[in-house]
């Protein structure tokens, strides 16, 4: 619900920053391995139960998989053992946010306050926070008065990021101007946001992303063709372009090539690589590539062995 997905995950990977071994479970989970990471995780749990880092690092693992219980389960003994880090809170506002999607109305509503406690907390324990105070702005802007949101907590997070990141503040500023219905406004920030991003894949996609809520898919398919070699500031902008176009059904073969570009560059969690071997399956199934396809759907149940619409997928293309 409101959380950072795709372009609004600017929050510095923890595993993209560190040398990490490839066999802990954050270089584990880094490389896509989620079962093995969770595995190796509860191994840790059962000799450590009171490693804080590696309960944060099971809810992330949970959260890649859509477990939304398990994940707030593994998010909230994080933050008992170490309530002053701002990342668990923030992690813990995601895991809330989604699981309130998929909730009836009333518990929406307390997990949407919940959401926003979570993330006024991270932004309070690290105002420095881009990703934090992003995913706030993005919940003011999105959530009823009721549970706390409103356009004017928007404006004030997106003043506060203009010194520390001039392109997210813009993108708040454009978003706010698209829930306004002020066009021209909202055009005219992503604009700014290229500019002061020096011509990022996350704002050739942010601008992408609003020509198709405008339906100006012409434009939105040439913005989105300006992701595949601009400069990588946000990784999983390659995934986003890649099933905004599977998902309009434009330009096939530029997914793909999307897809394939995030395949071999460093992964970010916001698009574990188990789903984006599953969507590089689909678009080369659209395609007509059933061998192809069916390599990228055994390629994600190797990573995930238990993903269920890999394996319909499968099943579907026949033997």
């Amino acid at each position: 619900m409101w959380r950072s997905v795709g372009i609004l995950a600017i929050g510095l990977c923890l595993w993209g920053q560190l040398a990490i071994a490839a066999d802990s479970p954050a270089g584990l989970l880094s490389a896509g391995r989620v079962d093995d990471a969770i595995s190796a995780l509860n191994g840790t749990l059962s000799h450590s139960p009171n490693d804080a880092e590696s309960h944060h690092l099971l809810c992330r693992a949970y959260y890649a998989l859509g477990q939304w219980d398990h994940a707030i389960s593994a998010c909230e003994k994080a933050i008992a053992l170490d309530q002053n880090n701002a990342e668990f809170h923030l992690w813990l506002g995601r895991t809330y946010g989604e699981k309130a999607d998929v909730v009836n109305f009333l518990s929406a509503a307390s997990l949407a306050k919940k959401t926003r406690a979570e993330f006024e907390r991270a932004v309070g324990l690290n105002p420095f926070s881009v990703a934090a105070r992003v995913d706030l702005a993005e919940f003011y802007l999105e959530a009823p008065g009721i549970v706390g949101g409103g356009h004017d907590k928007a404006r004030a997070q997106a003043e506060a990021l203009t010194k520390l990141s001039p392109a997210s503040a813009h993108w708040v500023t454009g978003r706010i101007a698209e829930k306004d219905k002020d066009h021209a406004t909202a055009e005219r920030e992503y604009r700014a946001m290229i500019d002061s991003s020096q011509g990022s894949a996350w704002s050739w996609l942010s601008l992408g992303l609003y020509y198709r809520h405008n339906n100006r898919l012409d434009e939105m398919e040439a913005a989105l063709r300006r992701v595949l070699d601009a400069p990588i500031d946000r990784p999983e902008a390659l995934v986003d372009a890649a099933s905004t176009l599977y998902k309009t059904n434009r330009n096939l073969p530029l997914a793909a090539e999307l897809v394939r570009r995030y395949l071999k560059s460093p992964p970010s969690d916001q698009a574990p690589l188990f789903k984006a071997h599953f969507l590089l399956g689909n678009i080369l199934a659209k395609q007509g590539d059933k061998p192809q396809a069916m390599a990228q759907y055994r390629e994600t149940l190797e990573l995930v062995k238990n993903f269920e619409p890999a394996q319909e997928a499968l099943d579907r293309l026949g033997p």
